[in-house]
């Protein structure tokens, strides 16, 4: 059986070879970081900038989830990192470098700040977002257009067919005005033919012989 002071020594071999085994595995990640580093002309301080930037945007996303209305960046747009003092062109850290920091070996002095990278960002989502309201108009409008060409000619009919009734009681008025200047007329020359002497001759001539 095993004494104390073997086991003990046993421990400690294996923890020797269990950190010589981390220490091989922590130096292939770092060589592999190292090696994407320079495939991608980046930085320690891209990698802190990076990451302040995040937590600043989290802590940011945060606040603004407690009451006011979260930023929605433009899809698929990375936020900008370094920046042209010069012209005001800016670069995401991705991709291909512009000419303006191509050659540039210490990039740390392009670095925008966190705020000023969220505040981009969040121009750039608010044209978005206004491109958007305006083609939701433009959508809303056109739905509209319709219906309003519909009211339209309704109320047109309805004016024509009012017009229309408004002719027919004037004609019909016109008629029934006729028809009693007519008959006015009639009986104004019965009344004139009772009261002529020749109608009261005939009148008298007649009632003697109905007498007899």
């Amino acid at each position: 059986m095993a004494t104390l002071e073997q086991i003990q020594a046993r421990m400690k071999k294996l923890q020797a070879q269990a950190e010589a085994l981390l220490a091989q595995r922590t130096q292939a990640a770092v060589d592999q970081i190292r090696e994407l580093m320079i495939k991608h002309g980046l930085t320690t301080a891209d990698i802190e900038a990076r990451a302040k930037a995040r937590r600043q945007a989290k802590a940011a996303g945060h606040h603004l989830s407690n009451g006011a209305a979260k930023p929605v960046s433009a899809k698929g747009k990375m936020p900008p990192k370094y920046r042209d003092p010069k012209t005001g062109a800016t670069w995401s850290g991705h991709a291909r470098p512009p000419a303006w920091i191509k050659n540039v070996k210490d990039r740390t002095r392009f670095l925008i700040d966190g705020s000023a990278a969220i505040a981009l960002n969040g121009s750039g989502a608010s044209k978005a977002t206004a491109a958007a309201k305006k083609v939701s108009a433009k959508k809303a409008a056109a739905k509209k257009a319709p219906a309003k060409k519909a009211s339209a000619k309704k109320a047109a009919a309805k004016r024509v067919v009012a017009k229309k009734a408004a002719t027919s009681k004037v004609a019909a008025r016109k008629v029934m005005t006729r028809k009693a200047a007519a008959k006015k007329t009639v009986a104004k020359k019965a009344s004139t033919a009772r009261r002529s002497p020749g109608a009261k001759a005939a009148a008298r001539k007649a009632a003697p012989g109905a007498a007899a």
